[in-house]
């Protein structure tokens, strides 16, 4: 028995489907901790992103403040940005850049807060538009309005 699972292309370059490179990294010890004082710590058994077989898996960045480690002050459109500037600090101390994002997920409490978070979001990748996903959930960690989590082509 044998099966296909998709793949994608890139500057012409076949790039095999990250679930299978992820197992075949775990496999062979190639996972590399990213980890960055300059966002947030994590506030649970995870890391702030993992390296694996060329890309970089951004845990869901929530809106705490570095420094603090509390929530944002504001409502969904600071909140966005809070989570949208701790993801980029991990992307940066990643090696890579916010305009290798491949796909992003953004949780949101509401989806009643979709369109200004959109618009947050919109500014903050300006022409770059990774694939996305946008899902509503019952409850966030620290009840907070957004997180976003995302997958990075490594350098």
């Amino acid at each position: 028995m044998s099966f296909v699972l998709p793949s994608l292309t890139i500057n012409a370059r076949r790039i095999v489907h990250p679930t299978l490179l992820l197992r075949s990294s775990m496999s062979t010890g190639n996972l590399h901790v990213v980890s960055t004082p300059e966002a947030p710590a994590a506030i649970g058994p995870y890391s702030q992103a993992i390296k694996a077989g060329g890309f970089i898996f951004v845990s869901g960045c929530i809106p705490l403040v570095p420094s603090s480690m509390e929530v944002v002050k504001g409502g969904i459109k600071e909140q966005t940005a809070q989570a949208l500037a701790n993801l980029r600090a991990i992307v940066t101390a990643s090696g890579s850049e916010i305009d290798r994002v491949a796909k992003t997920t953004v949780f949101l409490q509401s989806m009643n807060d979709f369109a200004d978070m959109n618009e947050v979001y919109a500014g903050f990748f300006g022409s770059h538009k990774p694939a996305r996903s946008a899902v509503e959930v019952a409850r966030l960690p620290r009840d907070v309005l957004v997180e976003v989590e995302c997958i990075v082509l490594a350098p």
